[in-house]
């Protein structure tokens, strides 16, 4: 395995996947693509900007590997896209042996309604796809 794409959108799942595709990085030598995809409506934010842009978008990038860590000594490809996110990952998958999405666990009603971009990638993506699944909680 050469190239792991990992797509992350700044949530506690995002990271858990992040920290998996690390890993899986470490463990095969392969160059890892990290890839946040965003719109202006579709912002990976908790509160809606109307003025965010490739900046914010690259600035919850870093932070996210901020918060990971253990990036050091890998080939890694940071990469901002003002796309939708399976559509961005889906075109990404294009130059990547694996792709690797976090599960945010909606489910049910609302999943059917908007989709998943985990479904959508097991659907259309040319290479394998793993999702990484949130802990569950001790409570």
């Amino acid at each position: 395995m050469d190239r792991i794409v990992v797509g992350i959108d700044g949530s506690p799942g995002a990271d858990r996947a992040l920290e998996w595709a690390i890993a899986e990085a470490r463990t095969w030598g392969a160059h890892l693509e990290v890839v946040l995809a965003w719109s202006f409506l579709d912002q990976p934010t908790e509160q809606f900007k109307p003025d965010y842009g490739a900046d914010d978008a690259t600035a919850t990038l870093a932070a996210a590997i901020e918060r990971v860590g253990g990036t050091e000594g890998l080939d890694v490809t940071l990469t901002c896209v003002n796309d939708l996110p399976a559509r961005a990952l889906i075109e990404a998958a294009d130059r990547a042996d694996l792709i690797v999405v976090g599960s945010r666990g909606i489910g049910g009603f609302k999943g059917l309604l908007l989709g998943s971009v985990s479904q959508q990638l097991a659907t259309y993506a040319p290479v394998p796809v793993v999702v990484i699944h949130p802990e569950k909680s001790s409570t």
